[in-house]
């Protein structure tokens, strides 16, 4: 159960919400019933080891810039921080272990909830409302909810799946292209085309992807370049079709299946736009008739910062979990 909350809060406190993604942390500050949060953001994702996600790495990026933006905002106290991280349902467990303490003992937060990115994402795209969220970036997630509990899936990673994610089109354009070059059947020569002017002569290509530890993102990066391609090329037509197909399997799987549910889609990969976006309407209508399709209402900050809000409230509707969503209050003798 939530820590029940109040609608009461000591002068000039506020709330930390933080969004820890693959490019880095965005952090946001603001006080209750205030104007909206002052936010920030550091350029260096937070290290994985073998405890998982590092708890220590973490609260060097954070701590600094949480105190600046605190004092930005006129916000004396924290009571509560939000962090949602990508990997925690996964690799969360030092987190979990370690970082409520560490938070209360640093900032003097009373409660800290931890998150998986997929659960800020449905929280700041949908509220407090029924329904999936399918989040495409480099990877791929849908994560849905009766508000009785979380179903997730995908989210695998770009070599056990990510299907219809970034790095899933993009791989699935360069090998349209080495078909091309190859003269295999299921090649795109004007995909070839790009790949070189991109990448180089073909058969350097393996050594520029398989060695890099950013290889999802590499991957990722020849994404635009198949839709660009898709106007007038049938293959990269077909490569963003089937990516359609994939994530719309994807929230399917979770998202509820009786009553009115909503769906809605947010991440970076919807800026490839009107090559993608009309297959994944109809995939979404096809695949889930029952739910209606609607624009997210915000991102996994405003996810984050949300749930603060609603936790500190004491009318935070989402069901908690293990490895999606947890809330720790703080001990007395810690605050």
């Amino acid at each position: 159960m939530f820590p029940e909350g109040s609608a009461a809060h000591p002068p000039n406190s506020g709330f930390l919400a933080v969004d820890s993604g693959g490019s880095g942390l965005r952090v946001a500050v603001g006080a209750y019933g205030g104007p909206p949060p002052v936010e920030g953001k550091s350029g260096r994702p937070v290290r994985t080891g073998e405890r998982g996600i590092d708890p220590a790495h973490l609260l060097e990026l954070l701590l600094p810039l949480a105190r600046t933006l605190a004092a930005e905002a006129g916000v004396e106290e924290l009571t509560m921080a939000v962090i949602g991280a990508a990997g925690f349902a996964t690799l969360g467990d030092a987190l979990r272990t370690e970082l409520p303490d560490a938070l209360t003992a640093a900032l003097g937060v009373r409660t800290v909830a931890l998150a998986a990115d997929a659960v800020t994402a449905y929280i700041g795209a949908l509220g407090p409302r029924p329904g999936a969220v399918l989040a495409a970036g480099t990877g791929l997630i849908a994560i849905g909810t009766d508000l009785t509990a979380w179903r997730r899936a995908d989210g695998w990673g770009h070599l056990l799946g990510d299907c219809g994610g970034g790095a899933w089109i993009g791989r699935a354009g360069l090998e349209a292209a080495l078909r091309a070059y190859d003269g295999r059947a299921g090649g795109s020569v004007p995909l070839l085309e790009r790949a070189r002017e991109r990448f180089g002569p073909p058969p350097e290509l393996p050594a520029l992807v398989y060695p890099r530890p950013d290889r999802a993102a590499v991957l990722a990066s020849f994404a635009p370049e198949v839709a660009a391609c898709a106007p007038h090329d049938p293959v990269a037509t077909g490569i963003l079709r089937a990516a359609a197909r994939h994530m719309a399997e994807s929230v399917a799987a979770v998202c509820p299946k009786s009553g009115e549910p909503e769906v809605a889609c947010t991440g970076g990969l919807l800026k490839l736009g009107e090559p993608l976006l009309p297959f994944l309407s109809e995939e979404l209508a096809q695949q889930v008739p029952h739910a209606r399709q609607t624009a997210p209402q915000g991102d996994p900050l405003h996810g984050s910062a949300r749930l603060a809000a609603a936790i500190a409230a004491g009318d935070a509707v989402w069901p908690e979990d293990p490895r999606l969503l947890c809330v720790t209050a703080a001990r007395k003798s810690a605050t």
